[in-house]
């Protein structure tokens, strides 16, 4: 199994800390999000990892270098200064992230979370782990029934950015700029995505304030 880092964002809402390092190479307990999100990797075994690269990506690319220091195998898809939202981004790096099915990590968040071990049924396209919804959101993504995501009429759980993707699940998509969610919302009313739940510590570092209270 590959897997696949999500690091090409600005991080706007980080500003203007993120003016200049990349949103995944901001430091929480002395350690990056993203280096710690490659050892959690490392660590389950996994040995070829593709980032994507946006704002600030040859940043990226000095700290990283080729992830031999990691004990991995690091590649790049390139987007520039044409950043293609989660959906795009991930259907860009398909020819090298092979043709089973691959982890993907959100960088921008803080968890202790290991990598979920996921056997997929047949009939399913993906895996998301949920996590209990935060105090600062008022609701959530998803719900889970039965071992599967639903679009249900409370949604109290919230999407924790670690998901299993088959290759299959992007097959229509053009290249391009476009989100994930939509393809989420469809398949979970299809029954293609089944789900977990984890407790444990995981923070979305999207604001001054959610860094402060993690660090």
């Amino acid at each position: 199994m590959r897997a696949m880092v999500l690091a090409a964002g600005r991080g706007e809402r980080l500003r203007p800390l993120t003016d200049e390092i990349p949103k995944s190479l901001v430091e929480v307990r002395g350690e990056s999000l993203l280096e710690r999100h490659l050892a959690n990797i490392h660590a389950a075994g996994i040995r070829t990892v593709v980032i994507n690269l946006g704002w600030l990506g040859d940043r990226i690319v000095q700290r990283v270098g080729s992830g031999e220091r990691y004990g991995l195998d690091v590649l790049y898809s390139q987007e520039g200064n044409n950043i293609l939202e989660t959906g795009g981004g991930i259907h860009k790096a398909l020819p090298m992230l092979g043709e089973d099915p691959f982890l993907v990590v959100n960088a921008d968040i803080y968890t202790d979370m290991p990598v979920p071990t996921i056997e997929l049924a047949d009939e399913h396209i993906g895996h998301l782990v949920m996590v209990p919804s935060p105090e600062y959101r008022d609701g959530g993504d998803f719900d889970i029934e039965d071992g599967l995501i639903r679009n249900g009429e409370t949604q109290r759980l919230t999407f924790s950015g670690v998901a299993m993707y088959r290759p299959s699940f992007f097959d229509g998509c053009e290249p391009g700029r476009f989100p994930l969610a939509p393809m989420l919302r469809e398949a979970a009313d299809n029954g293609q995505l089944s789900g977990s739940l984890y407790k444990g510590l995981w923070a979305d570092i999207g604001t001054p304030e959610r860094l402060e209270a993690i660090r």
